[in-house]
């Protein structure tokens, strides 16, 4: 005889309720977000060329993608921002961030150090309006790396006494001298950039490679073309570290300038001290610094020497005339560095029409 003690009921299940068109969207546009933040933040990041400083290695309207594997992505200083945005929210001039957390910045292990040569985006170092990781973005070439000396004679870059290799298409400003009326066009025909093309003591002013300077020089119509660079002993008011009755330095002739090395000790003296005040008293995190009658101190007692808490960069434009480099604000701390400009991925020109608005022969080229 078979006996049943209980009898369990089948468990029946219940439909899975179908998420609503708004939600699978709206999960959608979520898991976009973060799977983009995340690649923006750790391997790379799309970038556009908005000024002539790199013309004509990089041109106005280049868009660029920037590795940041190279030299290690940064974690965020300022965490309450919003997503895929910089320092405004799109179209606007409200801020898209909050200052009020402010986190220590680490660089994550890369592949690679910030060498001689490269191209490197980094966050603008004297823009206080901004916390480190939302100043502007720049771009320009490294010609120094922590523990150089850097010196500029006769527009000719030396590195630690020796010249330093120049970019293939380095420009100069240079006087044309001519009569002839010349309009837009005949600049745009010769590969020019118009925002540094004006006229200038009967004749024009322009930016080129010296090249491009030679060829100009053989028109007809041309009387000469001038190099014009500065001459050693003119003081440049605007030139770092802006003591003129120190430091007679100018764009052409500038140095020779220590670039700081981390664990590197420099002697404070009345000499030293406009060299690396900014460094020591905005880029090294020190609690309690100050320069009082010339003096710095630090927690509240004067000191002699100073050791530096990380690498420094010394940047130029290879538009040498026309680039606000680190000739003018000095150095580029490690922690604002962003990451190499890599390869251009697009390129648009500002003046062409139709298809000529793209410029097809630099779709996809190598950043050197």
């Amino acid at each position: 005889m078979k006996v049943k003690f209980w009898e369990k009921k089948p468990v029946t299940k219940e439909p899975k309720k179908k998420k609503s068109f708004a939600r699978e969207w709206g999960d959608a546009i979520l898991f976009a977000v973060v799977a983009a933040s995340l690649i923006r933040w750790a391997t790379f990041e799309a970038y556009t060329i908005p000024t002539p400083s790199m013309e004509k290695s990089l041109l106005v309207g280049d868009f660029l993608f920037v590795s940041k594997l190279h030299y290690g992505p940064r974690t965020p200083i300022t965490p309450l921002q919003i997503p895929l945005t910089h320092q405004t929210i799109w179209g606007t001039n409200i801020p898209s961030y909050s200052d009020a957390i402010q986190l220590p910045s680490y660089r994550l292990p890369g592949f690679s150090e910030v060498k001689r040569g490269d191209v490197v985006v980094f966050n603008y170092p004297p823009e206080d309006q901004h916390p480190a990781d939302l100043r502007t973005n720049y771009i320009k070439r490294c010609v120094a790396v922590a523990g150089d000396s850097i010196e500029v004679r006769d527009m000719q870059v030396y590195v630690n006494g020796t010249p330093a290799a120049n970019p293939e298409k380095l420009q100069y400003s240079y006087h044309m001298a001519t009569s002839k009326i010349l309009n837009e066009q005949f600049f745009l025909d010769h590969d020019m950039d118009l925002t540094s093309v004006y006229a200038w003591e009967g004749g024009f002013r322009f930016n080129a490679t010296p090249e491009k300077a030679a060829e100009l020089a053989k028109l007809d119509f041309v009387d000469s073309v001038t190099l014009l660079k500065d001459r050693p002993g003119v003081q440049q008011p605007d030139i770092f570290p802006h003591v003129p009755s120190k430091y007679k330095w100018n764009q052409d002739f500038f140095g020779p300038l220590y670039v700081p090395k981390e664990g590197a000790t420099v002697a404070i003296t009345p000499e030293t001290l406009p060299l690396y005040e900014r460094v020591i008293l905005e880029y090294e995190h020190n609690d309690n610094a100050e320069v009082r009658d010339g003096k710095l101190y630090l927690d509240g007692k004067e000191v002699n020497q100073y050791t530096f808490k990380q690498n420094y960069y010394f940047m130029m434009g290879d538009n040498r005339h026309n680039s606000m480099d680190s000739r003018y604000w000095g150095f580029v701390p490690a922690d604002h560095i962003v990451g190499k400009a890599v390869m251009i991925w697009m390129s648009t020109d500002p003046y062409g029409k139709f298809l000529n608005k793209i410029r097809w022969n630099r779709i996809f080229n190598i950043i050197e």
